[in-house]
């Protein structure tokens, strides 16, 4: 990704329940995106909200419900984000739930690499 100029912001707002073959659909979207090359990827988890089945949602202490709202953000060139949005639909026909994706674009102020930890 360039260090600055236009870019395209991909958000994907899907529920914590959600699977994928076993497996949480955030981490698959995201192990998926680090396999496509894309920049990175971040999950955002809400404490409430609601979706297309009127459902509200909360994270309160007397409340034991795992269901959260799960925002996954990526940015990324147009061309990059617009083939990852193609490559992961198919995840999407696949779980049973609804999910919400958009894409927004952006301008990148700064994008600054920083060394490996590890």
């Amino acid at each position: 990704m360039e260090n600055s100029g236009e870019a395209k912001l991909l958000r994907i707002f899907i529920s914590s329940t959600d699977n994928f073959r076993h497996k949480p659909l955030y981490e698959v979207i995201v192990f998926a995106a680090k396999r496509y090359g894309l920049a990175g990827a971040t999950v955002l988890k809400g404490c409430m909200g609601y979706g297309a089945s009127s459902m509200v949602y909360s994270q309160k202490l007397w409340d034991i419900s795992e269901k959260m709202p799960i925002i996954i953000e990526i940015v990324d060139d147009s061309v990059k984000i617009n083939g990852f949005v193609e490559s992961i639909l198919p995840y999407f026909e696949k779980v049973p739930k609804g999910g919400l994706i958009t894409l927004e674009n952006v301008s990148i102020v700064l994008h600054k690499r920083g060394g490996s930890q590890g």
